[in-house]
């Protein structure tokens, strides 16, 4: 099963033995599917809130991925077909990863809240891919306490995402422009943050032709800064 180059970096940094992972907003279960088929988990979780998808996955799992008859009645995979926010993960001393990705910086957020919110004792793991505002994404994650194992640009179709592998448990803290991701392809790199600063550039611009308030114009100067930090790092040769 052919698998975007997105979905394809985000399968690669799975390496951990998990009890469960939960694919959400899985959209067609591609990467679930992926996961799926080299065994990455006990069990493997579809969630998405659309009920033809996930009727339309299920069949195709059904038949792909006949189930197999296991103690307590446990499967290789599941299909959830919820609101994301108001998932009830498995017991909070199985080893879990949840993934958000292919949606919007604010609808991830929103999500995030909400499961930690209704797993507090919950020790987490978390690959977050949005499509967009992942600076605020990135404070967002830091004020929710979560902490950084590793991170990583890749470009797809002339558009760059950053995919954060984060925890509940990590202590390495989660920068606002990102940290381990910078250093290991210099081409890519300058080419996504012209793009970025070009495009907050654009934000700028159009805050200072409009009756913004100081705070949205104090607020895109400092990524602007941040992100113009990152120019010595990221020069190809």
């Amino acid at each position: 099963m052919k698998i975007s180059q997105r979905l394809q970096q985000i399968n690669q940094m799975i390496v951990n033995d998990y009890q469960h992972i939960w694919d959400c907003c899985c959209d067609h279960g591609l990467l679930g599917a992926a996961l799926l088929e080299r065994k990455a988990a006990q069990q493997i979780h579809f969630v998405d809130v659309v009920p033809n998808l996930m009727q339309q996955l299920e069949h195709k799992l059904q038949r792909f991925y006949p189930q197999t008859a296991k103690q307590h009645n446990q499967h290789d995979w599941q299909v959830h077909c919820t609101d994301v926010g108001q998932l009830d993960l498995a017991d909070k001393h199985a080893r879990q990863l949840v993934i958000i990705a292919g949606v919007g910086g604010d609808l991830t957020i929103a999500l995030m809240q909400q499961i930690i919110a209704r797993h507090p004792q919950h020790q987490l793991e978390f690959i977050l891919c949005p499509v967009h505002h992942i600076y605020k994404v990135r404070m967002a994650m830091k004020q929710l306490g979560l902490g950084l194992i590793s991170e990583q640009l890749v470009q797809e179709n002339r558009r760059f995402y950053e995919i954060l592998h984060l925890s509940t448990m990590s202590e390495q803290p989660i920068s606002a422009v990102g940290s381990v991701m910078w250093g290991t392809n210099p081409e890519l790199e300058a080419n996504y943050l012209a793009s970025i600063l070009k495009h907050y550039q654009r934000i700028a611009d159009g805050l200072n032709n409009a009756s913004s308030s100081a705070t949205e114009k104090a607020f895109i100067k400092r990524v602007i800064a941040d992100y113009q930090s990152l120019i010595p790092y990221c020069k190809t040769a």
